[in-house]
């Protein structure tokens, strides 16, 4: 059997927030297969909020580490889905 994790992140403040969270996405690089950010956006204002979605490839064993780094940086939250096949 194969699995495969889905990751999504709620960062609550980008600018507070993003440098740390992205020194743990590049560290963790090698367990990313694919990456989507987004934040709200109008003409006068960008969203401090944004959402990332994680699909995550490599061993499962692995994740566990990365999953424990992110939940470390305050202001992110982390939710997750695991598909076996």
């Amino acid at each position: 059997m194969k699995e495969t994790r889905i990751i999504g992140l709620m960062i609550r403040d980008r600018i507070k927030e993003a440098g740390r969270l992205q020194l743990t996405l590049s560290k963790y690089a090698n367990l990313i297969h694919s990456r989507l950010g987004f934040h709200e956006l109008s003409e006068n204002t960008c969203s401090r909020m944004g959402f990332i979605i994680l699909h995550l490839s490599g061993k499962p064993a692995d994740w566990k580490a990365f999953e424990e780094e992110i939940n470390s940086i305050g202001g992110v939250e982390m939710q997750h889905m695991s598909f076996t096949f």
